[in-house]
């Protein structure tokens, strides 16, 4: 049986643990957090909701842990890349009209060329930093700053509407499916992801890459291609979180989608344990990191806290529970529990 002790040696253990507390807070102060209602044969409830707006955030969590793993630097343009790639496939729908209410051009040909302009600006960053050796966020500092300018270009400007509602489904539901679409687009991208990096030795490269690049090389690894191409896999995953932020909207606003997403990526992969540092990653962790951002999220919304103030009590949590996280912590308690122990001891010695 596993103790305590060993359970919190667990990798998964702290992620868990955050996101426990955070739902905890709710059976305290909001116990009507988890109910769940059928309206229309829909699911309805905070907890579907939390799943469900947390979709584009646990896809762009995983691209960002493999960009973390393998180069030990965040990619801070995905964001602006979903921006981007819902620009391109609500122009292409749209036909160069503001508002439309049927397709101008086939839907496949929008979804196709959104995820290969997300690839092509997950390619242009992987370039930058694995051939010219630029560090990750200033490389990808270009796309961030000029990715919202080259949406706006590619939509003249305005917000391009395409109101069609069979274009609403990513981010809605499929007539008879009562759960939410992107939740099962964002589970189909995690078992893809762990599939390749468990069958294949492409996790234990990238793993390998992020540890020591240059022992890498030494081994036969090609270090460079391995980081391009998981920058590439995070622009792709910045192009379907993209085409589901517009689904949600039904139309390319290129101020607003994605705006500071690229921040709570970097914060779910930190929240599931993963080093910064580069080296052994955990998707997993990343993917409950996620979903512990936007349960926290849903949670202060449902305690009445606004809008202008989120951000400030989001910030407080967010400190306390990385801070649990940290190593200087982890040798602290360690050392504590240790003394704790030997003094619990010497007393049951003495009597």
């Amino acid at each position: 049986m596993i103790n305590l002790k060993q359970l919190s040696r667990r990798r998964l253990f702290m992620p868990f643990l955050c996101l426990g507390i955070v739902l905890l807070i709710n059976i305290l102060k909001t116990p009507d957090f988890f109910n769940i209602t059928i309206k229309d044969g829909v699911l309805y409830g905070y907890i579907i909701d939390v799943i469900n707006r947390a979709s584009e955030l646990v896809i762009l969590a995983v691209g960002m842990t493999l960009c973390v793993s393998s180069s030990a630097g965040t990619d801070i343009s995905v964001g602006a890349v979903m921006a981007v790639c819902a620009a391109v496939a609500c122009s292409i729908l749209a036909g160069g009209k503001v508002s439309v209410t049927a397709y101008q051009n086939p839907y496949l040909l929008a979804v196709v060329a959104a995820l290969l302009v997300g690839i092509l600006c997950g390619a242009f960053n992987g370039f930058l930093v694995a051939n010219l050796k630029i560090q990750p966020m200033v490389a990808t500092l270009i796309l961030f700053t000029a990715g919202r300018g080259i949406a706006q270009l590619i939509t003249n400007g305005q917000i391009t509407y395409v109101r069609v509602d069979s274009y609403r489904l990513l981010g809605a539901n499929i007539p008879g499916i009562p759960l939410p679409t992107s939740i099962f687009i964002a589970a189909i991208v995690i078992i893809t992801a762990q599939l390749i990096l468990k069958k294949t030795a492409i996790g234990m490269y990238i793993e390998s890459v992020g540890i020591n690049n240059t022992a890498s090389k030494l081994v036969g690894l090609k270090s460079t291609a391995i980081i391009f191409i998981t920058y590439v896999i995070c622009g792709f995953c910045s192009a379907i979180a993209g085409l589901i932020a517009s689904s949600r909207i039904y139309s390319a606003d290129a101020n607003n989608i994605g705006l500071l997403m690229e921040l709570d990526a970097i914060l779910a992969v930190a929240l599931g344990g993963n080093s910064l540092a580069g080296g052994k990653f955990s998707i997993a962790g990343s993917v409950i990191g996620a979903y512990t951002i936007q349960a926290l999220t849903t949670t202060l919304y449902a305690m009445g806290v606004s809008a202008d103030q989120l951000p400030v009590y989001k910030a407080i949590v967010v400190v306390i529970i990385v801070s649990l996280q940290s190593d200087v912590v982890k040798a602290y308690l360690k050392k504590y529990h240790k003394t704790a122990g030997n003094l619990s001891a010497a007393v049951r010695k003495r009597g």
